[in-house]
């Protein structure tokens, strides 16, 4: 169990920061700028369904703290991730008179983490910037590492910065308030951590602790505690990606490029479950190579499906294109150098590795197969 109050560091020398767990953690949201923006003010960047549940909790801790802040309120949803979006943010932070020793601060998933993340480290060549995230998919994984991004016609996240945060408030009593399927696609991410390197992690989920993560108790928090300490050791070893920290994208490879087929329609497949998908298709393209066990891959796809989780193309509603069409996305992924595809593939549960140089041919026989027939 996780005790109230716990955090976890990540250690970048000079630009370390905390990530702050647990329930109601977002009423210290002032006390803690006000210590990191001595002075300061700051710019709130939402979505129109977050603002309506917690803009006005976040607004009344940092008046309690004497920070001054304005809103910036956006569309909820993938679509945000544009250039127009961000021309908004950095229109209405400018035109705010925020300077450069003051915040911008996040209060969302993803989509809002990633766009103003990215607003942050390009108005005055870079400003604070604090993650407040509210879903699970986002305190687990996108708030924490500095990754930032928009999304364009040829790809998903292929314009943005690496701009850390100077703090992170992971408050999970607002995954309350998360509808069942954002949840469970947050889960997707979760998972992860235990497939690409900690079996012990997987063996948790699996025999149950996943149940109880839904209902929100103790284990909930300690499975975002569990999540943030692997994605922070990884990002403090390896900042830019590298190395190691292309490991993280385990699924994502394939999700990235499901996620383009579908147009980015959450209404059709939103990140966690492309990312559901991507991971069963990782270990079941190991397996095929020969590189991990068929009980492996069997155990993996058992556990999404058990969650509720997608794992399979056919899952996905509408369909998700040609092996071809799939192969021209997949060309699109950040890992690919020189042309050559990089994947990340696995031997076991929690013992993934980067595959350098990945036979395309071999990629899209795979595909056509994974579309002719479910395994």
């Amino acid at each position: 169990m996780v005790p109230q109050g716990s955090s976890v560091r990540v250690d970048l020398a000079g630009r370390s920061y905390d990530i702050l767990i647990g329930r109601g953690r977002i009423n210290e949201a002032g006390e803690h700028l006000r210590r990191l923006c001595p002075g300061g003010r700051a710019a709130i960047v939402t979505d129109t369904h977050v603002a309506e549940l917690h803009l006005r909790t976040l607004d009344a801790a940092l008046a309690e703290a004497g920070i001054q802040s304005t809103s910036i309120v956006l569309p909820a949803g993938e679509p945000t991730k544009s250039f127009a979006a961000l021309e908004t943010v950095c229109d209405g932070v400018i035109a705010a008179r925020l300077e450069r020793g003051d915040a911008v601060i996040a209060l969302g998933g993803g989509v809002i983490g990633d766009l103003a993340g990215f607003a942050a480290s390009i108005i005055r060549r870079g400003m604070r910037f604090v993650q407040i995230p509210t879903s699970l998919l986002a305190q687990v994984d996108s708030s924490v590492g500095g990754k930032t991004a928009i999304n364009t016609r040829q790809g998903k996240n292929l314009v943005g910065a690496f701009h850390q945060p100077v703090l992170v408030i992971a408050d999970t009593a607002l995954l309350d308030t998360l509808p069942e399927r954002e949840f469970r696609a947050g889960y997707a991410e979760v998972v992860k951590y235990g497939l690409l390197g900690d079996s012990g992690f997987f063996n948790w989920l699996e025999g149950g602790a996943w149940r109880r993560i839904f209902e929100g108790g103790p284990e909930r928090e300690e499975a975002v505690r569990i999540s943030c300490a692997a994605k922070a050791a990884i990002v403090a070893r390896d900042e830019t990606e590298q190395g190691d920290r292309a490991l993280l994208n385990l699924g994502h490879t394939f999700g990235h490029a499901l996620e383009a087929a579908v147009g980015y329609d959450g209404a059709r497949l939103v990140h966690g479950e492309a990312i559901a998908i991507g991971m069963r298709l990782a270990f079941d393209f190991s397996r095929e190579q020969g590189l991990c066990t068929g009980q492996d891959a069997i155990r993996v796809r058992r556990h999404l499906e058990a969650v509720g989780l997608p794992t399979r193309l056919s899952d996905i509603p509408g369909g998700a294109g040609t092996a071809a069409s799939l192969l021209d996305a997949i060309r699109q992924d950040k890992k690919v150098a020189r042309g050559a595809l990089t994947f990340i593939l696995v031997r076991g549960i929690g013992e993934s590795f980067i595959a350098k140089d990945v036979d395309p041919d071999l990629i899209l026989r795979f595909l056509d197969c994974q579309l002719g027939h479910d395994i």
